[in-house]
């Protein structure tokens, strides 16, 4: 079951979202975290830190879990 990450905008960045889930504890440790690891959104591998998480989008992120965007 995807751990539920509750957002009040329209969207957010790839970044954010990475400190909002919990799995980096800045947003400077983003560039470094997506370069060493393959992040998955909605089943495409993406790493860009500004990529927009819409609601219903859907992460996986080898090791740390599955996470899908809620408004």
């Amino acid at each position: 079951m995807p751990e539920k990450i509750n957002i009040d905008t329209e969207f957010i960045t790839l970044g954010q979202f990475l400190k909002l889930a919990e799995v980096i504890q800045s947003g400077g440790m983003a560039k470094w975290f997506l370069s060493e690891h393959d992040i998955f959104i909605n089943g495409e591998q993406d790493q860009r830190r500004g990529r927009k998480l819409r609601s219903g989008d859907k992460i996986q992120i080898a090791g740390f879990g599955e996470f899908v965007i809620t408004e």
